[in-house]
């Protein structure tokens, strides 16, 4: 099994994967780490952009939220390193590019927006000088948007006010925000977003925790990151603490089901640091979505999105928590380069989840979830057919939508791989 480049902090290196197993879930035991070589090419197949050529490093995104007409209009700035490079390329899908401006000044330039491609949208390729250093795009979103969820009123849980949640994982941020849309490439950012008074926004980013008068907001999110992982909601919810670093934003009608459901969160993030090291994002909030809300929970660094469908009453479903916690530190803070090489955010990201899990409700219970993820894995193998590239660890995605590799493989057999690894490690005291 190969590795590819993964992009950590900002930066891609070539580095040595460490494969990091514990010893039978004893806060005692050692750690034992199997170091792999990676492979020299990372190209990600699923964006325009040359990082090589001309990077983004910060991002200032200015938005109103525009319920009526469903749509987001504004600027998007960016900070760009470059040597010399004539032109910038970024990613966009279903945007309307007003106008591009370069340097502090403004100074207005020319712009390209190639045909669109049915997987990778179009191309948006601005001239630079020299100096260069500063882009300036004014642009707004159009309903070919796919990343925006605009809900009405009665698609909400207390059916009063709309409600709007982005979703950018795999490639879908470039349908909301004209930028570098690549796992592999990782940039600081901060934003304002004005929406209607009487509703909150939050990002994936320090957030408020109480509503602002006029509904302007702003965020901040100072550890690079890929642009899957910038997200944006805006609505009629409010916020609860559950522990010093750890709350719950919900729905008036959720939200002190949901308080009560993820009362253990701040636990699990103790634990997390305990295993795993410092928790680098300052806070680690839940925004519950409404009912409507299709998927079961996103990792968005700062505030995880998640499904009211896992408020069971009993944190029976609270692993989704421990795992997108867990995501916190594989895939937030290390990523992989390509969505080729998904399992590396997804295995080792349910390998944690199970070691936060065993530790905050013991070894019986994560017994039970490693014998039903074993089984559903065999379940899901056979439909597919053994032999179906797909269910390989490293997939090959070229002319592909990376949608197609979001299957439960990487998440069941690359978490598997690892913990067979690491039992295999362990006897031979490696």
């Amino acid at each position: 099994m190969t590795f590819k480049r993964i992009a950590v902090g900002g930066y891609l290196s070539t580095l040595f994967l460490i494969l990091f197993c514990a010893c039978g879930g004893n806060k005692s035991d050692e750690w034992t780490g199997v170091l792999l070589p990676v492979e020299e090419d990372s190209t990600d197949p699923h964006t325009y952009s040359q990082a090589e050529i001309a990077v983004i490093t910060h991002m200032n995104l200015d938005l109103t939220v525009n319920f009526n007409a469903q749509k987001l209009e504004g600027s998007v700035t960016y900070q760009i390193k470059h040597d010399k490079a004539s032109e910038i390329i970024l990613d966009t899908r279903g945007l309307k590019i007003k106008q591009v401006t370069l340097g502090e000044q403004e100074s207005e330039t020319s712009f390209n927006v190639s045909a669109e491609d049915s997987i990778k949208g179009s191309s948006l390729t601005i001239p630079l000088a020299p100096l260069t250093r500063v882009v300036k795009i004014y642009y707004e979103t159009t309903d070919k948007s796919a990343a925006l969820q605009w809900l009405t009123p009665q698609q909400t849980a207390d059916k009063i006010h709309p409600f709007l949640y982005t979703q950018g994982q795999p490639i879908l941020t470039r349908t909301w925000i004209p930028t570098q849309d690549s796992p592999g490439i990782r940039f600081t950012y901060e934003a304002t977003i004005r929406t209607l008074p009487g509703l909150m926004a939050v990002m994936s980013a320090e957030n408020p925790r109480q509503k602002t008068a006029d509904g302007v907001y702003a965020f901040k999110q100072t550890n690079p990151v890929p642009a899957y992982l910038i997200a944006l909601a805006s609505g009629d919810f409010q916020f609860a603490e559950t522990g010093p670093r750890t709350g719950v934003y919900a729905e008036q009608s959720l939200l002190q089901a949901a308080a009560t459901e993820f009362s253990d969160t701040d636990k699990m993030l103790n634990v997390a640091e305990k295993m795993y090291g410092t928790y680098n994002w300052g806070r680690y909030d839940l925004l519950v979505l409404p009912p409507s809300f299709p998927f079961g929970g996103m990792e968005n660094p700062c505030l995880t999105f998640a499904t009211p469908t896992i408020i069971a009453g009993d944190k029976s479903l609270t692993t989704l928590v421990a795992h997108e916690l867990a995501h916190s530190w594989s895939g937030n803070l290390v990523t992989n380069a390509t969505w080729n090489d998904l399992w590396l955010n997804e295995g080792f990201t349910v390998y944690f989840e199970r070691r936060i899990m065993e530790e905050v409700y013991g070894a019986d219970f994560t017994e039970m979830l490693n014998l039903l993820t074993y089984n559903n894995l065999k379940t899901l193998i056979t439909k597919m057919g053994k032999d179906h590239p797909d269910t390989r660890l490293k997939v090959d995605l070229e002319g592909r939508n990376p949608d197609d590799g979001l299957t439960r493989i990487p998440y069941d057999k690359g978490f598997l791989f690892i913990e067979i690894s690491g039992a295999i490690g362990r006897a031979k005291n490696i």
